[in-house]
């Protein structure tokens, strides 16, 4: 008795399932205000050692102003450096927030990648489990024809024992 094989979808009816692939980082882009779009470019430069760096020589010019030039031309002199602690001060809350909304903006980003690198895997699974199936519907084509071969090529009388091999013993 012979069992049919498994109805196996075919190649068109696996692409029919597909969702259109999709590129998030245009699409998170389009979604972008303006304002969103400002944060996002100062937290990306804020965050650099070059920012860094600009600070850093900022505060020892300052500094280094207010301490070595001329009294006459001192306009945050030693030890007050009030100015400087208060521009300093406004610069961090300023950027604080900013900062925040920046990576606000890009860990949204990141989530939207995250769900399209999950489509993507969850398409490839799919199709992986169909090329398995097929794998396995062969593999029994295969041996049902393995062993239809065999039979065909065994002497009758040899699977009765009435051979010349059975003869001998």
């Amino acid at each position: 008795m012979m069992s049919e094989p498994p109805v196996l979808p075919k190649v068109h009816e696996l692409k029919k399932l597909r969702k259109p692939v999709r590129s998030v980082n245009v699409e998170h882009r389009k979604k972008l205000s303006g304002l969103e779009r400002l944060a996002i470019w100062i937290t990306d430069r804020v965050g650099t050692m070059g920012f860094f760096l600009v600070i850093l020589v900022w505060t020892l010019v300052w500094l280094g102003w207010n301490t070595l030039a001329p009294s006459a031309v001192r306009f945050d002199p030693f030890p007050a450096f009030v100015l400087w602690l208060f521009l300093s001060n406004m610069i961090q809350i300023f950027l604080m927030p900013l900062i925040m909304v920046g990576q606000n903006l890009q860990g949204r980003h990141a989530e939207a990648r995250s769900e399209a690198d999950f489509e993507v895997n969850t398409k490839a699974e799919r199709e992986i489990e169909a090329i398995l199936l097929h794998l396995e519907a062969q593999n029994d084509l295969i041996l049902k024809i393995l062993r239809q071969l065999e039979g065909a090529s065994t002497p009758h009388g040899a699977q009765a024992g009435t051979g010349p091999a059975s003869a001998s013993g």
